[in-house]
């Protein structure tokens, strides 16, 4: 028989402990629960794994599995090889290839409608972050029905979908690892998330020969993602010891070698790097959640249908110097990860560094300088205000905010 122990509840203090200089220095304690969890699917990671995601499909029971992907893609040759790998292990797969950037609520139902019409089961979503989305939209109606936007929220998808395997083929989303599910509401022209342990995929392939065929926007789009990921993940009232690790390793990843794995965009090494900055971020941020940046930045690409990782290099700055007027301290860490000379400064200056350092690595690697540049009209600012509030990012972010304020951080982002 065991024992049945009393446990106080209490919060505990830890510490982030970072090497500056020759010494190791407590940037800062933060409270957290006792109990955290952290969901990830299986990984396999290297130079070469794409036929992993076959014998993973066959592990998970694959017979006619549905590969989700873009025109891009099949283009690319990556589709075909993905599935003669599944041919070879005698699996007889499909392709639904009609996805586009920032994935539709149409193109989710017509996945749907092929899935079910070719009486599939695993599903393979090979691509960058739309593909893949659009990948777990398929698996929630498989099992759930209904229409997508039924699901918008939290822990809304509450019957288990069919295995997932997916294949990323840009370095920043994390889809591949993550319980979101991004997907365009085209009615309203918004964003939605869908959000829940159930979309963790079983299986993500990484093979960084995926992400040399990437169009060096995507890889700045991408990379400027994997970043905001990181970053925001630190700093979100939903971080713990699990991801705090995770997403410091994303931030002094992508601040080290994004630039120049675009200036040498077949030499592996490079791209070894960025796939594993885009896993820790991705691993971080699906546990801790995100932030203002990535709920504004929601409401621009449904908008105007535009690069979500574009975006969130023009706005993580701005929605780092709003946070940090309330704690500045979380980004001590976050200036020590970038290796920069203002870890040792006070915490204000320290996140004062760290927005600048965002800024000017996003227009090293060609980002616009403001939401103007993209299209945005100044007259649509309060409603994107008012939509990113209502975003399920917004309720981790470290500092609340009022629709004036929400309006003022767009404007300033113009």
């Amino acid at each position: 028989m065991g024992r049945n122990v009393l446990v106080e509840e209490q919060p505990v203090t830890y510490l982030d402990s970072r090497t500056s200089g020759d010494r190791s220095v407590p940037l800062i304690g933060r409270e957290v629960p006792r109990t955290v969890k952290f969901h990830a699917p299986e990984i396999v990671f290297g130079v070469g794994a794409l036929g992993e995601a076959a014998h993973a499909a066959a592990r998970l029971g694959a017979v006619r599995p549905l590969l989700v992907t873009d025109p891009g893609l099949i283009e690319a040759g990556w589709v075909a090889e993905l599935a003669e790998h599944l041919s070879e292990a005698g699996l007889r797969p499909h392709v639904f290839s009609e996805v586009t950037p920032n994935p539709k609520d149409h193109e989710v139902a017509a996945g749907f409608e092929q899935y079910a019409a070719e009486r599939c089961d695993v599903i393979i979503g090979i691509g960058g972050g739309s593909a893949m989305d659009a990948a777990k939209g398929v698996a929630i109606l498989a099992s759930n029905g209904g229409d997508i936007l039924d699901y918008i929220g939290v822990d809304r998808v509450t019957r288990p979908i069919p295995p997932t395997v997916m294949v990323p083929t840009t370095a920043g989303t994390g889809a591949d690892v993550s319980q979101f599910c991004i997907v365009t509401d085209t009615a309203r022209a918004v964003k939605v998330t869908i959000l829940g342990r159930t979309l963790v995929p079983d299986v993500t392939v990484i093979d960084p020969r995926l992400l040399t065929t990437m169009p060096r926007w995507l890889a700045a789009a991408s990379g400027l993602d994997a970043l905001t990921h990181g970053v925001e993940a630190y700093v979100s009232l939903a971080h713990n010891p699990l991801t705090d690790h995770h997403a410091l390793r994303a931030v002094g990843l992508v601040s080290e070698s994004l630039a120049e794995s675009m200036a040498h965009p077949t030499r592996m090494s490079d791209r070894l790097v960025m796939a594993q900055a885009s896993l820790e971020a991705g691993m971080a941020f699906t546990n801790a959640i995100l932030g203002a940046a990535h709920a504004m930045s929601h409401q621009v690409g449904g908008l105007l249908d535009k690069p979500h990782g574009v975006i969130n290099g023009i706005l993580l700055p701005h929605v780092i110097r709003f946070n940090a007027e309330i704690d500045p301290h979380p980004y001590v860490a976050i200036a020590a990860g970038m290796g920069l000379p203002e870890q040792h400064a006070p915490a204000a200056e320290a996140a004062a560094a760290v927005a600048d350092r965002v800024e000017a690595l996003a227009r090293e690697v060609g980002g616009p300088r403001g939401l103007s540049e993209l299209g945005v009209p100044e007259e649509v600012l309060p409603r994107l205000a008012a939509q990113s509030l209502r975003d399920s990012c917004m309720a981790t972010n470290p500092r609340s905010a009022t629709v004036d304020e929400m309006t003022a951080l767009f404007r300033a982002a113009m």
